[in-house]
């Protein structure tokens, strides 16, 4: 499957030396402020090999992202179906960013790429973006993508332990070609 290409970023299939960054981004606990824990070096490692089987198979899901001009990892981005716990089904965009890369514009590139894919060659009706109710980042990032929010949507997420991380949000963005 050949990457996906943005004006400052590749989106491209899990390499082995993507695990000391991604491993590193998810000990921060600023990186991981809306997760039940950080992750350790061999959950990372699990979690890379995941990604990994789920793009060879399906041929689309959580991609590693590196910048362009520099191949330096970003983080990642990507669709998932939605997990089956939850009280709704579809398809979302997420995205996951190393610190340093934060308030560049990246997340908001990245998912717009990944919501035109998931447009224009899986031809969704709609993708969501969840988020816990207190990640106002995340949120603005779904807003600038155009997605829209209906607080009837909001729901208690049953995998997010008992707290400030069960509440969370749902937005949407139905597929503009059609």
């Amino acid at each position: 499957m050949p990457p996906l290409r943005t004006e400052r970023l590749v989106l491209r299939q899990w390499q082995d030396d993507d695990l000391r960054p991604w491993a590193a981004m998810n000990a921060d606990p600023e990186v991981r402020e809306f997760f039940p824990t950080v992750l350790n070096q061999q959950e990372a490692a699990d979690s890379i090999a995941y990604f990994r089987r789920e793009l060879a198979e399906r041929g689309w899901g959580w991609w590693a992202i590196e910048e362009s001009a520099t191949g330096l990892f970003v983080g990642m981005a990507g669709l998932d179906p939605v997990d089956e716990e939850l009280p709704f089904k579809g398809v979302e965009a997420g995205w996951r960013l190393a610190r340093w890369a934060w308030g560049k514009g990246y997340a908001t590139e990245a998912a717009r790429a990944v919501c035109e894919y998931g447009f224009t060659q899986l031809h969704l009706p709609e993708i969501l973006a969840i988020a816990a109710a207190g990640n106002v980042r995340s949120h603005a990032v779904m807003r600038r993508l155009g997605m829209t929010h209906d607080p009837a949507d909001d729901f208690d997420d049953p995998t997010a332990p008992a707290g400030p991380l069960r509440h969370s949000v749902r937005y949407r963005l139905r597929n503009p070609h059609g």
